[in-house]
């Protein structure tokens, strides 16, 4: 344990973040290497965390690593206990190749960087509205994409299925393609016959594009709120309700011949105001100018 100190002297510290320990150093204005301790990751680590850099005197400033991660926790609680946090970058690969790379030695130089101001920022607070915005926008943004990536191998499955299954949603659109397939009962006692084990496969594809559309429904309506309180003008200006990426839900034909019909979601019923697609240009307009041959200037 460090020595009551003096509350003249003013120490920074550092700290090297992780899943379960955070490495604390502690250095004087001289840039004096004052001591290091581990702490857990928990509230009563944290509280024996500040009780232990105040132990060495008036602590000015705590570089962090990671505040957005690993040090997101510890950064909160410094911040409620009254002590400035700096974000810090991760260290200089030539200092890290000179003297080693350990955990100690990371939490030092994370405090010297604090102390001379070299590659440090202002850490997010991650409070309030926005990061309440900002972890429902991110939770969406996965959602898509897993739905996406659903989609296409909804259509891969079904060019690649034997014809007698083929032939059975060929005419579908993909909204009728997804609700035929999540209502099959396929016997699965048969799952070393191909054909059964395919309808098993888009079964569970489909079931699960539903569950995603509903889930980015419910995440749209929680979104469309805050973004109401944080920028009522963004939605006031456009005169509808606000539209995420990837609520016009348009991905590439997942049906086979000619079954491609781009029908929204359930997540999409209330956001059809997509704005159309560009012109393309024909022969007769910009592209036909720029290719068109250059005529002789008759005399």
């Amino acid at each position: 344990m460090a020595s009551i100190a003096s509350t003249s002297r003013v120490v920074i510290g550092g700290i090297d973040t992780h899943k379960d320990l955070h490495v604390v150093a502690v250095l004087d204005t001289a840039g004096v290497l004052l001591g290091t301790e581990a702490f857990s990751t928990t509230r009563a680590g944290y509280r024996a965390l500040v009780g232990w850099l105040r132990g060495f005197g008036d602590v000015r400033l705590v570089g962090i690593e990671g505040t957005g991660s690993y040090g997101a926790g510890v950064t909160r609680h410094l911040g409620e206990a009254g002590i400035e946090v700096a974000e810090v970058d991760r260290p200089d690969r030539s200092d890290r190749r000179r003297r080693g790379k350990n955990d100690t030695i990371d939490a030092e130089n994370a405090a010297r960087a604090a102390l001379t101001g070299r590659r440090t920022s202002t850490p997010k607070t991650k409070d309030g509205t926005v990061e309440a915005l900002r972890v429902l926008r991110l939770t969406r943004t996965t959602a898509v994409k897993s739905r996406r990536v659903a989609l296409q191998l909804l259509g891969n499955h079904i060019v690649a299925a034997p014809e007698e299954l083929r032939d059975q949603v060929r005419n579908l659109t993909r909204m009728q393609l997804i609700r035929t397939c999540a209502t099959w009962r396929p016997d699965t006692t048969g799952i070393r016959d191909p054909v059964v084990a395919t309808r098993i496969a888009l079964k569970s594809l489909a079931r699960r594009i539903l569950d995603l559309n509903d889930e980015i429904a419910d995440l749209d309506q929680l979104i469309t709120t805050l973004v109401g309180e944080l920028a009522p003008q963004l939605l006031a200006a456009t005169g509808s309700a606000w539209r995420p990426p990837g609520s016009c839900w348009s991905p590439p034909a997942t049906t086979p011949s000619g079954c491609a019909a781009n029908l929204p979601s359930r997540c999409c019923a209330p956001l059809r105001h997509c704005p159309p697609p560009p012109a393309r240009p024909n022969a007769t307009g910009s592209t036909g100018a720029a290719t068109a041959k250059p005529t002789r200037r008759s005399t």
